[in-house]
């Protein structure tokens, strides 16, 4: 059983002034030993350490060995006298290959060997004993014996490294679940910035890669580090500021403070494109921000989880568009993030942006709201926030706040309280309306003759930019508007098409008049900004059938001129066919055509719709022309991840063997090339690969998160309807079990959900699965495909 927030809210209540002096030896290749002192001062009575699955463990209290009643996941501290105890745990635990405790990875490159603890939700105790809640916030001191010739990080900046004794400075009170420690044989780049010390690290076999980009690393980071010190009045808050590419995490990045971990899909091999750059540095922004919300002021419980999140996402995306200099941010936001969030906002399993407490009765719960809510809803609601308060006022309560919870922790009202005082306007009633409440309006454009009418569907204030167009398209007018109860008349674009939220500023559903659908169904492409043009693709194909949807991207895919949204229309594609019948052949010859533009001179949009021919062609013949130009340097190049998703198709259709699927591993000879060889193996169109698959993801002892979802990924295909029909029973029946393992192991069995329409019969295996005992993580991923199809 989890924590939950009554055990929290009591234990809170008793315990004040924890610290933790940790040790660990990661020498040893199968355990590690994990030994902690705990010092805290307690009003007195019975409360309890967590640790998870130790395999031996010595405790003491106040210097005196105990008999620890230990459970496998609880170590109970009955009994305590008022005043200040010391409890040490000695313990010894076993490394993870799923990311969840200290995990352990060897490179296939060069052997070599790295560990980490790259922590989260309900994680930390499966590296050391400790009262695993937000709202015990702590200092660490840290030290790790290690092999001497690695290099090892933490969120402290490390004060000695004497033959394989790594030591570091004690860090500012946090939340023990973003401590992080990473060691390992890193190649590191290494600055001091207004005289803080930085580092950008990876794997040593990723030293190329990462001295390719350092320049621009270091530059994005020093240029988001130097806008937050001009918009926060509190300075950073830690002693150093690594930044470090990790394999195998299963996020994109994680925040710990002084020691950010980040995905290394976030430093490919070969081609980084455009959308590549883009993203890893509001990835890099957004990270930053939360040194500030999420680590210098800390929720108390998840329920406020979202002023993490949201706030980070947003900064982020607004500080990689306005400050780091890439053009196109927000673009991918409108076009790729915001509409995941629409969708997700329409699902049983929709919640507010800011739930009460009671609504995350535990911690279980709580993983679950890590979602399209908490990030692209919450990143749009802010935004609309900064629009409706103006930035100066918001900033001024941001700031208010900042200083006044700094490292301790803090709620939603603590906030409002700020930004109330902040600013003259009602900010307890927006929140209300925007943060306490699931489920977004509609904006609808009526039509008082030839006069546009803009219309709200539901409660909530709105302020956005309205554009018009000409009948061709052409933008004659945009203006910012404030939308509530009363329409809003806008006669002077009389005859005119007219585009509501057209930059963005708010989270609704946009419904146009038919006059204005018409036109913009029939020439979308010809709309010049592409931002308004991304508010656009996103809004034509949430609102068209199966059929439209594909006539619109065989109409328009071809003349789309931006790659960000040529990837966004294709990913949009892939999802419905996945989740709605249709006739797959047909469909996907569709697509196909849609991405077979001959001699594409841009790149990066060749790349795009490459990436979508790839998935989508049956000309084995193409495939392998591409395999083959590549190696020869000739053709568009292929980057790994693009040259592997070929291998995938072709494997898929029936055009390599085994043998031939073996060789590309060994010629790229990377964990990617492992990956990719294993969903190829597992796509081929035979009983026996099928079987292969399933066998190796149900029955393969410790099974990385990585192999599971390389394997999950080729198991299912749109082609193969018949073929892997069996495993869709095989697969509901299994799951829950699989499940059992942890959250970040559930998520990839969720994932791993049927990637095909299924029959009604097979949706009701689910219905009645769900019936029974499934852990919350499956059961949020099951109950969200569900309700994506008809």
């Amino acid at each position: 059983m989890s924590l939950t927030l009554n055990e929290a809210r009591a234990r809170a209540a008793m315990l004040s002034d924890v610290r933790y002096d940790l040790e660990f030896d990661v020498t040893a290749p199968d355990t590690f030993r994990s030994r902690v002192a705990v010092r805290f001062h307690t009003t007195g009575g019975d409360t309890f350490l967590e640790l998870h699955r130790a395999e031996s463990l010595e405790v003491t209290l106040d210097g005196s060995i105990v008999a620890p009643g230990y459970d496998g996941r609880r170590i109970p501290l009955d009994g305590l006298a008022p005043g200040s105890h010391e409890v040490v745990v000695d313990a010894r635990l076993r490394y993870v290959t799923d990311g969840e405790g200290m995990h352990t990875f060897t490179d296939p490159v060069d052997g070599e060997r790295y560990v980490g603890g790259y922590l989260g939700v309900d994680i930390t105790q499966r590296l050391f004993a400790c009262f695993d809640q937000l709202d015990l916030k702590a200092p660490i001191t840290l030290t790790v014996y290690a092999d001497p010739t690695w290099t090892v990080l933490s969120n402290g900046r490390r004060t000695g490294a004497d033959g394989g004794r790594f030591t570091f400075a004690t860090t500012q009170p946090i939340p023990c679940d973003i401590f992080a420690v990473v060691a390992g044989p890193l190649h590191s780049v290494t600055w001091e910035h207004r005289g803080l010390p930085m580092g950008w690290h990876a794997r040593r076999s990723l030293a190329a890669e990462l001295d390719r980009d350092a320049a621009e690393l270091r530059r994005v980071t020093e240029v988001c580090f130097d806008h937050y010190a001009r918009i926060f009045t509190e300075p950073f808050p830690f002693d150093s500021y690594d930044q470090v590419f990790v394999p195998e995490l299963n996020w994109g990045a994680m925040e710990c403070p002084g020691c950010v971990t980040f995905a290394e899909d976030m430093l490919p091999r070969a081609r980084v494109t455009d959308d590549d750059r883009r993203h890893r540095a509001e990835v890099i922004a957004h990270e930053m921000a939360h040194m500030w919300f999420g680590d210098l002021v800390s929720p108390v419980w998840w329920e406020d989880m979202w002023l993490n999140e949201s706030f980070a996402d947003f900064m982020g995306f607004e500080v990689a568009e306005t400050v780091a200099g890439y053009a196109g941010t927000r673009v991918s936001f409108e076009a790729a993030y915001k509409p995941r969030a629409y969708l997700a906002d329409r699902r049983r399993s929709t919640h507010p942006v800011a739930p009460n407490a009671e609504d995350v009765p535990d911690v279980d719960t709580g993983t679950t709201i890590f979602d399209h809510i908490s990030y692209g809803k919450g990143n749009a609601v802010l935004r609309q926030l900064v629009t409706w308060l103006g930035e100066a006022d918001f900033l001024a309560g941001v700031n208010a706040h900042l200083t006044r919870h700094r490292f301790g922790n803090a709620t939603l009202e603590d906030l409002l309280a700020a930004l109330d005082a902040a600013s003259p306007r009602d900010v307890r009633g927006w929140a209300r309306l925007w943060l306490r409440q699931s489920g977004h309006d509609t904006i609808r454009v009526e039509r008082r003759g030839e006069v546009p009418v803009l219309r709200r569907d539901g409660v909530r204030p709105h302020r956005f930019t309205v554009a018009a167009f000409t009948p061709a398209l052409e933008q004659v007018g945009a203006r910012l508007v404030d939308l509530d109860d009363e329409p809003v008349d806008l006669p002077d674009w009389a005859g005119l098409v007219v585009v509501p939220n057209a930059h963005g500023e708010t989270f609704a559903r946009i419904d146009l008049d038919p006059f204005s659908h018409d036109a913009v169904s029939r020439g979308l492409t010809d709309v010049a900004d592409p931002l308004v043009r991304a508010v656009l693709w996103a809004t034509v194909l949430d609102q068209a059938p199966p059929a439209a949807h594909l006539d619109l991207l065989a109409r328009h895919l071809p003349r789309e001129p931006v790659p960000t949204l040529v990837s966004a229309a294709l990913d949009r594609t892939l999802r419905l066919l996945r989740g709605v019948p249709t006739d797959a052949s047909a469909a996907l010859a569709t697509v196909a055509a849609a991405c077979a533009v001959e001699a594409e001179p841009d790149e990066q949009r060749a790349v795009a719709l490459a990436r979508g021919l790839a998935w989508s062609t049956s000309d084995t013949a193409l495939l392998r022309g591409w395999l083959a130009a590549d190696a020869t340097g000739q053709g568009l190049a292929l980057d790994p991840g693009l040259r592997w998703a070929a291998v995938r198709r072709l494997a898929e259709l029936g055009g390599l063997d085994a043998g031939e699927i073996e060789a590309e591993r060994l010629r790229d000879g990377t964990t990617s090339a492992d990956l990719g060889a294993a969903t190829a193996l597992a796509a081929r169109p035979t009983a026996e690969a099928k079987s292969a698959a399933w066998a190796a993801m149900t029955s393969e002892p410790d099974i990385p998160v990585s192999r599971f979802r390389a394997l999950g990924a080729g198991l299912w295909s749109l082609s193969q309807r018949d073929l892997v029909a069996p495993y869709v029973a095989d697969y509901v029946a299994t799951a829950p079990a699989l499940a059992r393992r942890g959250s970040a192991f559930a998520e990839a069995v969720g994932r791993a959900f049927p990637a095909l329409p299924l029959t009604a019969a097979e949706l009701d295996l689910v219905r009645e699965a769900l019936r029974g005992d499934v852990p919350a993580v499956l059961r949020r991923v099951w109950e969200d495909e569900l309700d994506d199809r008809p």
